[in-house]
């Protein structure tokens, strides 16, 4: 049975069979729910506690 996973930008849970998992060279893995997350990670290296829209954001 495939395990659901959360997204590690926003939070979300990831149904089985959907997102994009990204591996980095040492070993550790990120699931993202959508390119939006993805991007803002990986690409434009954003952090999710300064992101508004993440779950994971502090006040």
């Amino acid at each position: 049975m495939p395990e659901a996973h959360s997204c590690s930008f926003c939070g979300r849970q990831i149904e089985p069979g959907t997102g994009r998992m990204f591996v980095k060279r040492d070993g550790s893995v990120f699931n993202f729910c959508s390119k939006k997350c993805y991007k803002n990670l990986i690409e434009l290296k954003r952090v999710p506690r300064r992101t508004r829209w993440s779950q994971k954001f502090q006040k």
